[in-house]
């Protein structure tokens, strides 16, 4: 097991590598290769004469990691292994313990807050909440289709809208959402009230210009309220009679001369609307 603190015994890097083999009775001839090559694989081999007590936040962690991995466990335990270190520290970590995961297949319960980190590393998803899981499967079956209204917020669904069902077609069906109508795919039935999750990676963004389609399904003439700085994308908060968000690049900001304040129309497509029907047992 490995906790959110380093834990590292007072001696050096190689013997807190060594300890588990050394506590089996491993002998060291035997052990000395296993502990050289999780070293390596951590990227601490350079690091083995020194003290515990001189390495940095990062530095123990992998050497915290590497003595759990020396003993070749049947199951690894890892609690937020990752938390307090800095960005570029965390990436380079993270980097490295999903190549060994890869090679070693040792099976690992991670534990995190970071969907990010449970994307890259997780064959596997769980969401829990004060002590009930809510929801497995698998990484892309937990983030596109959420069980429900907790774990689509966990997952970074950012669009949740309540809505009624109005209108039942053949495959699909009218919600309407703050007196605006969007169709979603589904077997819903009229007056069903249906919450509509949709990823604002989803939401696509576009000028107003003579000729727009607004007639078209689930595309909205908006607002931009709001402009955040995420990184590489920018967080756009828009008002289409309903609250939207979506991402865009910089660039594209640019080019289509988007600010606070900018009329634009928003749209995403049909499929991209994951439906939770509100009063089912997955949506308590």
């Amino acid at each position: 097991m490995v906790l959110q603190e380093p834990l590292l015994f007072d001696t050096t890097v190689q013997n807190n590598v060594a300890s588990g083999l050394k506590n089996r009775g491993t002998k060291r001839d035997e052990a000395e290769p296993i502990v050289s090559k999780t070293l390596e694989r951590f990227g601490i081999a350079h690091l083995r004469d020194r003290s515990a007590r001189t390495l940095s936040g990062g530095e123990a962690r992998r050497a915290s990691i590497a003595r759990a991995f020396a003993t070749n466990p049947e199951v690894l335990l890892l609690d937020e292994p990752f938390s307090a270190l800095d960005p570029v520290m965390r990436e380079t970590l993270l980097e490295d313990l999903e190549k060994v995961l890869r090679e070693t297949r040792i099976t690992t319960i991670f534990v995190t807050h970071d969907r990010t980190e449970a994307l890259r590393l997780a064959t596997r998803l769980g969401v829990m909440n004060a002590g009930e899981i809510l929801q497995t499967g698998s990484a892309d079956e937990v983030m596109n289709h959420p069980a429900n209204e907790f774990v689509a917020s966990l997952v970074g669904v950012e669009n949740l809208l309540h809505g009624k069902v109005t209108k039942k077609n053949e495959g699909s069906f009218i919600a309407s959402v703050s007196g605006q109508d969007i169709e979603a795919m589904g077997p819903m039935e009229s007056g069903d009230p249906v919450i509509l999750c949709i990823r604002p990676e989803n939401v696509i963004l576009s000028g107003i210009v003579s000729g727009s389609p607004l007639g078209s399904r689930n595309t909205f003439p908006a607002n931009v309220e709001r402009i955040t700085p995420m990184g590489p994308y920018q967080k756009v908060q828009l008002n289409c009679g309903f609250p939207l968000v979506t991402y865009v690049t910089s660039h594209a900001l640019s080019a289509l001369s988007i600010k606070q304040g900018t009329e634009v129309l928003a749209s995403f497509d049909t499929m991209a609307v994951h439906v939770i029907r509100k009063g089912f047992p997955a949506d308590p």
